[in-house]
Protein backbone atom coordinates (compact mmCIF):
# COMPACT_ATOMS: atom_id res chain seq x y z
CA UNK A 1 0.00 0.00 0.00
CA UNK A 2 1.36 3.75 -0.64
CA UNK A 3 0.02 6.45 1.37
CA UNK A 4 0.08 10.25 -0.89
CA UNK A 5 2.23 12.54 0.65
CA UNK A 6 -0.89 14.80 2.31
CA UNK A 7 -1.82 11.54 4.48
CA UNK A 8 1.71 10.96 5.22
CA UNK A 9 2.48 14.30 6.31
CA UNK A 10 -1.19 14.21 8.34
CA UNK A 11 -0.23 10.89 9.88
CA UNK A 12 3.36 12.37 10.88
CA UNK A 13 1.90 15.46 12.57
CA UNK A 14 -0.81 13.55 14.29
CA UNK A 15 2.39 11.20 15.85
CA UNK A 16 4.09 14.59 16.61
CA UNK A 17 0.70 16.55 18.31
CA UNK A 18 -0.12 13.28 20.10
CA UNK A 19 3.02 13.43 21.95
CA UNK A 20 3.03 17.11 22.57
CA UNK A 21 -0.36 17.11 23.86
CA UNK A 22 -0.09 13.45 26.69
CA UNK A 23 3.80 15.07 27.84
CA UNK A 24 1.97 18.31 28.90
CA UNK A 25 -1.24 16.01 30.62
CA UNK A 26 1.49 13.97 32.44
CA UNK A 27 3.57 16.77 33.41
CA UNK A 28 0.17 18.62 34.85
CA UNK A 29 -0.73 15.29 36.33
CA UNK A 30 2.37 14.61 38.01
CA UNK A 31 1.94 18.15 39.62
CA UNK A 32 -1.65 18.04 40.29
CA UNK A 33 -2.94 19.50 43.80
CA UNK A 34 -6.37 19.36 43.66
CA UNK A 35 -6.75 15.76 45.26
CA UNK A 36 -7.69 14.03 42.10
CA UNK A 37 -4.31 12.31 41.35
CA UNK A 38 -2.91 11.53 44.85
CA UNK A 39 -4.57 11.40 48.33
CA UNK A 40 -3.47 13.16 51.26
CA UNK A 41 -0.63 10.90 52.38
CA UNK A 42 0.61 11.59 48.31
CA UNK A 43 -0.23 7.99 47.13
CA UNK A 44 -1.21 7.59 43.62
CA UNK A 45 -5.00 7.20 43.32
CA UNK A 46 -6.93 5.31 40.85
CA UNK A 47 -7.81 8.40 38.57
CA UNK A 48 -3.85 8.78 39.10
CA UNK A 49 -3.43 5.27 37.30
CA UNK A 50 -6.18 5.46 34.50
CA UNK A 51 -4.99 8.56 33.17
CA UNK A 52 -1.20 7.81 33.07
CA UNK A 53 -2.27 3.98 31.27
CA UNK A 54 -4.47 6.15 29.08
CA UNK A 55 -0.65 8.60 28.46
CA UNK A 56 1.05 5.66 27.94
CA UNK A 57 -1.28 4.10 25.22
CA UNK A 58 -1.63 7.56 23.54
CA UNK A 59 1.96 7.85 23.61
CA UNK A 60 2.10 4.42 22.12
CA UNK A 61 -0.24 5.25 19.64
CA UNK A 62 1.14 8.04 18.66
CA UNK A 63 4.33 6.75 18.29
CA UNK A 64 3.00 3.93 15.63
CA UNK A 65 0.71 6.81 13.49
CA UNK A 66 3.87 8.78 13.06
CA UNK A 67 6.56 6.07 12.18
CA UNK A 68 3.67 5.42 9.47
CA UNK A 69 3.64 8.64 7.89
CA UNK A 70 7.00 9.27 8.22
CA UNK A 71 7.56 5.57 6.57
CA UNK A 72 5.20 7.27 3.74
CA UNK A 73 6.92 9.87 3.20
CA UNK A 74 10.27 8.35 2.94
CA UNK A 75 8.68 5.75 0.39
CA UNK A 76 7.22 8.86 -1.92
CA UNK A 77 10.95 10.13 -1.54
CA UNK A 78 12.75 6.99 -2.61
CA UNK A 79 9.91 6.78 -5.96
CA UNK A 80 10.55 10.46 -6.95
Amino acid sequence: MKLSRPASWFLLAFGVWSWVIWITFVKNLWKDGSGLAFDDAGNPTAYFWVHLTLAVVSFVLGTVIGALGLRGLRALRRTS
